[in-house]
């Protein structure tokens, strides 16, 4: 009986050994793997659709990123996907983001942001190129956002635009705006648009699209119809901008966009928020909200407070527009880009 109580002992002894060794070797191979992925972030972003201007905001968040000191390849991982403007899509990558656990999302656009908003009420949210936050139910305030999500709005300076083009087209008279009918972004800038037209005497005909498809015949009925064409930030738009461009150019329909991607694909001229910076911005902020330095809940969300001119040059001289002193003075000119 006492070999049997001896045996059981060592047994007892042994087995505990045993359990200790390899729970130490366990803990020693985590905390190996944690020193080795210490400082490494991982970001999720998920844009609405290709078109140049959402395409700088990424290009400007991830420069942003880097000047902050996360570089990736080296300390930080970026996994990226694009919704192509279809919202099933955007359903299930916001799944596939919020499923692979990251350290903070990003979305850039409204629909790309109020996907990521459905699927996730706990990882931080960087929103970008997101006009009206409040309205888009994506934030309770944009003071004091009070959930997961915080950003930069794109909100343009529509007082400024409307100011420029009455500089550019003295004899203006009435503005057709032009408007896909299924972005939420859209209908608030509208709204404003419409008001600011007025307030500089202009008469104003809204033109809604409920797709791209119908882009092309929109744009020859304003042709006939209105003196000015004006885009607010409307993704359908955006990215059927050379179809926009070609059918207003045939009417020698000016153009006056939101945005400077815009001018470039052939708008006459804005007074806008560059793209690229709002991005830098956006990348900036999620930089903060990574290093711990600040919280999404109480992170106002920012809003750029003016506008750079931009004129295409060679738009103005194609429609025998004379540009104003004034206008040159503070204007930045940009090239054309080639279809």
């Amino acid at each position: 009986m006492k070999n049997r109580g001896l045996i059981l002992t060592i047994i007892i002894l042994f087995a505990t050994l045993i359990i200790t060794f390899v729970f130490e070797a366990g803990q020693s191979t985590s905390k190996s793997k944690d020193d080795t992925e210490e400082g490494h972030k991982t970001v999720g972003i998920l844009q609405y659709v290709s078109h140049p201007a959402l395409d700088e905001i990424r290009r400007g968040v991830e420069d942003g990123l880097e000047k902050a000191g996360y570089v990736q390849g080296k300390n930080l991982t970026i996994d990226y996907q694009n919704g192509q403007a279809d919202q099933s899509k955007l359903e299930t990558m916001s799944q596939q983001l919020v499923q692979s656990n990251p350290d903070a999302l990003v979305g850039i656009a409204t629909p790309a942001a109020q996907s990521l908003a459905n699927t996730t009420k706990g990882i931080p949210t960087v929103l970008g190129a997101v006009t009206d936050p409040v309205g888009a139910n994506l934030v309770d305030d944009m003071q004091e956002p009070g959930g997961n999500l915080t950003g930069v709005s794109d909100k343009a300076p529509v007082d400024q635009q409307m100011k420029l083009a009455k500089e550019l087209l003295p004899e203006v008279k009435k503005v057709g705006i032009l408007y896909s009918s299924t972005e939420d972004n859209s209908k608030y800038q509208v709204a404003e648009a419409k008001k600011e037209a007025e307030r500089a005497g202009l008469q104003v005909e809204t033109y809604p699209v409920p797709s791209a498809n119908e882009i092309t015949q929109t744009v020859q009925t304003m042709g006939d119809k209105v003196d000015m064409i004006y885009i607010p930030l409307d993704n359908t738009i955006a990215n059927a901008m050379p179809t926009v461009v070609n059918e207003a150019n045939k009417k020698e329909i000016p153009i006056i966009p939101s945005v400077d991607t815009m001018v470039e694909q052939g708008g006459l001229a804005t007074n806008g928020v560059n793209q690229y910076d709002l991005g830098v911005k956006s990348g900036e902020m999620l930089a903060d909200i990574l290093d711990g330095k600040a919280n999404p809940a109480s992170t106002p969300i920012y809003t750029f407070d003016t506008g750079d001119i931009i004129v295409n040059k060679k738009q103005a001289e194609e429609l025998n527009i004379e540009l104003p002193e004034s206008v040159k003075k503070e204007a930045t000119f940009v090239e054309e880009e080639d279809e």
